[in-house]
């Protein structure tokens, strides 16, 4: 039986002309990962071999069980997972020693302008030790809090870790989160502590803090410097030496082999499938004769829907069925914003392009919607805005589509309060993704909104301010811990929509960008929530509606009266801006009506020949503001509806 663990951008290109197949990444046992293929050290010794030599060659049989291990790296973003990575594929032979290895493992364009790994990226390599050839399959994970269902995705399928900490830095929060991901799927975690090479570095003082925060012995830290390549042979020794062989001992694997033209069923969608191709990548697809036990590659079958491949699924051999393997942790949407093409004519082409992102990015998920301003679209979720922000510029990088996104929202709960209601919408508690469709108070008995356990670490000079900040976000204090001498570790329990928007922005600009922020999902709690309508000359408008807290409904709905004010024109009649939640205004903006200077041609003469003018235009700016239309631009609501990150 196989595990899929993931779909491939590099499948996907290749594979493309294929009408007929789906490009699949699967892992035969329970604990491997995706890998790009790469020949074995003592094949690649003075040059690199065409393909077809590399066919011949490469044999996986060659590689027992207890020759594999299936590692990732794991780190805060930005303290050298990435060139790490390029080392340890130079010093196996994976790839020729040159200087434009950087970031080798980043192949999307918006990886590399941002310096951060977006998607977890693979690779094998093959090292002789003691006379032994080993095969290494390393993944390169995300530093992101948002992406950090991709780590939890390739710790799932590894049997160890390399835990990389910045020498200068020192543990960060999403060290933390990290290391703890590891623990819980009983891991081997092996710290290396980065850049030492750095003037600042400070080693021992990391070490200590390894020692303190993780329990792990100081002597257990490898000291390296990726950069230029110092004490890089040691991270290899010890991955050998520390984490435990590919293939857990007490899973039966029915021999483990794959090869073209078996037939295998899905345990997800319970759909029987053709295999057409296996091989590993190498960076590129690689075709082989069979896949092994523990090892790990590529499958190619005839899936004709995306949302066939689940990762997390079990594959078997037909008419040998298994029992499903435990699946992966599941991506659930933390943030949610509406997307519509600039013009109308492009939905086909937008529509296209968001279907071949999401093929390759399944945390996704993509809801239809519609507006009577912007016209069809969808309503989009994501793990963060950082993650919202990539899947944009990926959009208009790779696929040249300009789109309007909204402002993100959260996904809130109701507990509906009467049976009727229940019967209706078949359950008692119900989710809302979109602010147009909260429910009336007089319709639920509470309302639900979700909260997430925030981390922050912090030079302790900032910590004041850190702390008043978060109380303006609503969070609760958890727990403060110092981690050493200068360094405190704060943990709140925040609203999720308080840090959805700026809230990443606002801790950098007070710590001087010397703080760290990670979080995890900590369910629902009960709030004070209403829904926010924003009227113009009564009506309302339906894309403008949002759910916010009780206590921050005026400044959110004054901060949009402001907004919308300086971005509708002006009328030949007075536009009254309002903010209302039910029938009471809480803010109100007004956007002048053009006015003719009808006393142009008084010069002089009684003051009620001038005061009779002014009545009657009033009079006429009052019946024309009964009978016009306001009509919103969409250059008006893109203006409203966008992100501040600024604010």
């Amino acid at each position: 039986m196989w595990t899929l663990v993931g779909r491939g951008w590099g499948c996907a290109r290749a594979l493309a002309p294929r009408a007929t197949g789906a490009a699949l990444l699967v892992a035969p046992g329970p604990r491997s990962a995706p890998t790009l293929g790469a020949a074995p050290e003592s094949w690649a010794t003075d040059r690199l071999y065409s393909s077809a030599e590399f066919k011949e060659k490469l044999d996986m049989s060659r590689f027992p069980v207890e020759n594999i291990r299936n590692f990732s790296i794991v780190a805060h973003v930005d303290h050298g997972k990435s060139t790490l990575a390029d080392r340890l594929l130079e010093l196996t032979g994976t790839i020729d020693k040159t200087k434009n290895n950087k970031q080798v493992l980043d192949k999307l364009q918006v990886e590399r302008e941002r310096g951060i790994t977006v998607k977890a990226q693979t690779a094998s390599l093959f090292y002789n030790c003691e006379g032994k050839q080993y095969l290494l399959n390393l993944i390169d994970t995300p530093g992101h809090v948002d992406f950090s269902y991709e780590v939890s995705r390739s710790l799932s399928a590894c049997q160890g870790v390399l835990l990389v900490v910045d020498a200068n830095e020192g543990i960060q929060a999403q060290t933390v989160a990290n290391f703890f991901l590891a623990f819980e799927a009983q891991l081997s975690v092996i710290p290396v502590i980065n850049k030492i090479d750095l003037k600042n570095a400070d080693p021992e003082r990391v070490e200590n803090q390894i020692e303190k925060v993780f329990d792990i012995p100081s002597d257990e830290c490898i000291k390296i410097s990726a950069k230029l390549g110092t004490n890089v042979e040691s991270v290899l020794q010890a991955i050998i030496e520390r984490i435990p062989p590919g293939v857990i001992a007490n899973v039966a694997l029915f021999d483990g082999v794959v090869s073209k033209g078996d037939k295998i069923v899905s345990a997800h969608t319970q759909k029987t499938y053709e295999v057409n191709e296996v091989g590993v990548l190498n960076p590129n697809e690689q075709p082989t004769h069979k896949l092994y036990a523990g090892q790990v590659g590529y499958l190619i079958a005839g899936m004709k829907d995306v949302t066939e491949a689940q990762i997390g699924d079990t594959l078997c051999l037909h008419k040998q069925p298994v029992e499903p393997l435990p699946g992966f942790k599941s991506a659930k949407p933390m943030v949610f914003a509406g997307m519509y093409p600039l013009d109308q004519s492009e939905y086909n082409n937008l529509k296209s392009a968001i279907e071949k992102l999401t093929l390759n990015d399944s945390s996704v998920t993509v809801h239809r919607d519609s507006s009577l301003a912007l016209g069809a679209g969808w309503r989009l979720g994501f793990l963060g805005l950082l993650h919202m922000e990539v899947f944009n510029q990926r959009l208009e990088q790779e696929y040249n589509a300009s789109v309007i996104l909204t402002t993100p929202t959260v996904p809130y709960k109701a507990v509906l309060s009467s049976s009727k209601l229940i019967k209706e919408h078949r359950e008692k508690e119900i989710t809302i993704i979109n602010p147009a469709q909260f429910p009336d108070k007089s319709k639920v008995t509470e309302y639900l909104e979700p909260v997430v356990l925030g981390t922050i670490i912090t030079p302790d000079e900032y910590t004041g301010k850190i702390m008043m900040l978060c109380e303006a976000r609503r969070a609760v204090q958890k727990n403060m811990i110092f981690i050493d001498q200068n360094r405190v570790m704060l943990k709140y329990l925040f609203p999720l929509n308080e840090i959805v928007v700026d809230f990443y922005d606002s801790l950098k600009s007070l710590s001087s960008g010397y703080a760290s922020f990670d979080y995890e999902d900590a369910g629902y709690q009960t709030a004070e929530l209403v829904k926010m309508d924003i009227l113009l000359n009564g009506n309302t408008v339906e894309e403008l509606v949002t759910v916010v807290h009780k206590d921050k409904a005026h400044s959110i709905g004054k901060a949009i009266c402001e907004r919308l004010k300086d971005s509708l024109p002006r009328q030949l009649f007075e536009i009254a801006i309002q903010a209302a939640i039910g029938s009471k205004i809480i803010a109100r903006e007004t956007v002048k009506a053009y006015r003719k200077n009808v006393l142009a041609k008084c010069y002089g003469g009684d003051i009620t020949r001038k005061m009779k003018l002014l009545k009657r235009q009033a009079e006429g700016k009052k019946k024309l503001r009964k009978i016009g239309n306001v009509e919103v631009p969409k250059d008006a609501f893109i203006k409203v509806l966008k992100t501040q990150s600024s604010k």
